[in-house]
């Protein structure tokens, strides 16, 4: 079921933000289309920008980097919340050791499948919560939530968990992403109910 239908509890009241509704799915929303890997060997993730040397990582070294398990909630900008997710994956802390920032590096840009972007500064991405997912609830991802890998930034709005993670960019100043540049909010905190840039 999508939503459900039973009176959330208090705990669940408290773990929800306003104008939320809780779900038990697990809802399938993205611009574009849905990449589909035949060739694994032909991904990788770059991390580039303001680093002291640009970092590229091929999939079989990704998949060869420690893994941890995370625990956290989830809010997506259209109004649902999934409590209590599992997820498997990479910690931002892993990723960083092998690049050095430059000091100047204040913002972060991901870049995704199909030129698709999305902006946050450079302490969300470095929160410990943050981590690069493969496995959701016990499973790999699904290309239709992000395989092979997606960012998740649990305590921003979901748009900024981009799927079909490609590329990490460190930036100066802070610019746009593409639901940005169409109206959404540039930071997107849930509990303040940032969704729009008027808000």
């Amino acid at each position: 079921m999508l939503f459900g239908s039973t009176k959330p509890t208090e705990e669940e009241a408290r773990r929800t933000p306003p104008g939320q509704r809780l779900t038990t799915g697990f809802p399938v929303l993205h611009h574009g289309q849905v990449p589909y890997y035949q060739d694994m060997s032909k991904w990788d993730l770059r991390v580039f920008g303001l680093v002291e040397e640009e970092a590229v990582i091929p999939y079989n070294e990704f998949m060869e980097l420690p893994m941890k398990e995370f625990h956290n909630d989830i809010h997506c900008v259209t109004t649902w919340s999934k409590l209590d997710n599992v997820w498997e994956g990479v910690a931002v802390s892993t990723i960083m050791e092998k690049v050095k920032l430059k000091p100047e590096a204040k913002y972060v840009m991901l870049h995704a499948e199909h030129g698709w972007t999305t902006n946050l500064p450079v302490e969300d991405f470095l929160a410990e919560t943050s981590f690069l997912g493969i496995r959701h609830n016990g499973e790999m991802l699904t290309p239709e939530h992000g395989y092979p890998v997606r960012m998740v930034v649990p305590h921003l709005y979901f748009w900024k968990s981009a799927k079909w993670l490609r590329g990490i960019e460190f930036m100066a100043a802070d610019k746009p992403g593409f639901w940005e540049r169409n109206g959404y909010h540039m930071y997107g905190d849930p509990w303040k109910s940032q969704r729009y840039d008027f808000d």
